[in-house]
């Protein structure tokens, strides 16, 4: 399309026809990103693709999205594929942070730029990542758990659930670490945690009903994504429980997750901001696709103050996240009520 494009512009000039300013866009057309996928299983990653051809487009970039589902070896032969297809750059959001790395040499090695998206690599060096701040996410669950235990139990004790993503993803890694470490400081709640291989719903919701005949006692379930946390809604409300008997968390942000919160289900969605995460991507891709140097400092990502560093593995820029509650979980600004930004992105000058 973008070559059938620029000869009917070329055409239309030569017949001196004036080009519409929409046409002019399209004409200056700078490119094709193909954005590497790890699977569609959940809200966050199909939003994820409309959210990076938005903001992409809006500094004139093509998007083609590939779905690994959720295969790290099918991940690695997208890799070899795109190497044929002219990328200008990648995006990657990675199936499996160890099983990518030999993937990220070989299409950089090929000049070929790669932007890591929310699941961060630390083993080999990338032109730029952009990520939520995993372990900050930690933090916040961590508060409102404390919180939550507080105003169930008289004081910050009790029985949590914790449920993780697959432990090959450095997200719930993370998130795991930033909520144990604010969590230990409580002698009087006890962690149980277990992963919900592969992100698969029914792994998490397999886990709740196991865990509810052995620990009847459970205050409080986090599950480290709002699809897991739908699962063990239907596990609770199947056992007789009814919305808020048990609490539970969720830390993604997703319209599932903020669905929970209106019916009661769910008491905190910790949000992943998405839609700055993507936006981000965007903004950097002229540098990062012409080679120059990335400036670190404090940058306004969709309205959030982001920070930019310098790291062994490359440009780093982290995002802060937010708690949604009852209170606030109408607030358009959360990526889970669906009303993406209408202002366009500019490049970083």
């Amino acid at each position: 399309m973008k070559r059938i494009w620029r000869i009917g512009a070329a055409a239309f000039a030569a017949a001196g026809i004036a080009v519409s300013a929409a046409g002019a866009a399209l004409a200056q057309d700078k490119g094709t990103v193909y954005y590497l996928v790890p699977t569609l299983l959940d809200e966050f990653q199909t939003g994820s693709i409309d959210a990076i051809k938005k903001f992409m487009g809006d500094v004139g970039y093509e998007v083609i999205a590939l779905d690994a589902q959720n295969r790290s070896d099918l991940q690695l032969n997208q890799v070899d594929d795109v190497l044929n297809l002219d990328a200008d750059a990648v995006v990657l959001a990675a199936v499996d942070f160890d099983a990518i790395k030999p993937g990220i040499e070989k299409l950089r090695e090929a000049g070929v730029p790669v932007m890591i998206f929310d699941r961060q690599i630390t083993s080999t060096p990338s032109d730029l990542t952009s990520v939520a701040g995993t372990v900050e996410i930690g933090y916040t669950a961590a508060a409102e758990a404390e919180r939550l235990l507080k105003e169930k139990n008289g004081e910050v004790k009790g029985k949590i659930l914790q449920i993780l993503g697959d432990p090959g993803d450095p997200y719930t890694l993370d998130i795991q670490k930033g909520f144990e470490e604010k969590m230990g400081a409580y002698d009087g709640v006890e962690i149980i945690t277990h992963p919900a291989m592969q992100w698969e719903a029914s792994n998490a919701g397999n886990i709740a009903q196991d865990q509810l005949l052995i620990n009847p006692d459970i205050d409080l379930i986090f599950n480290h994504a709002a699809h897991l946390s739908v699962a063990v809604a239907a596990v609770l409300e199947a056992a007789g429980k009814k919305p808020g008997e048990i609490m539970m968390m969720s830390s993604n942000g997703a319209p599932v997750g903020l669905d929970l919160i209106r019916k009661g289900w769910l008491q905190v969605e910790v949000e992943q901001p998405m839609y700055a995460q993507a936006a981000a991507l965007a903004m950097f891709a002229d540098k990062i696709i012409a080679g120059e140097e990335l400036t670190p400092g404090t940058y306004n990502i969709t309205g959030l103050d982001s920070v930019l560093t310098i790291e062994d593995w490359g440009p780093n820029i982290k995002i802060p996240g937010a708690a949604i509650t009852a209170d606030n979980v109408d607030d358009p600004a959360f990526w889970g009520n669906l009303q993406p930004p209408t202002e366009p992105v500019s490049p970083v000058q």
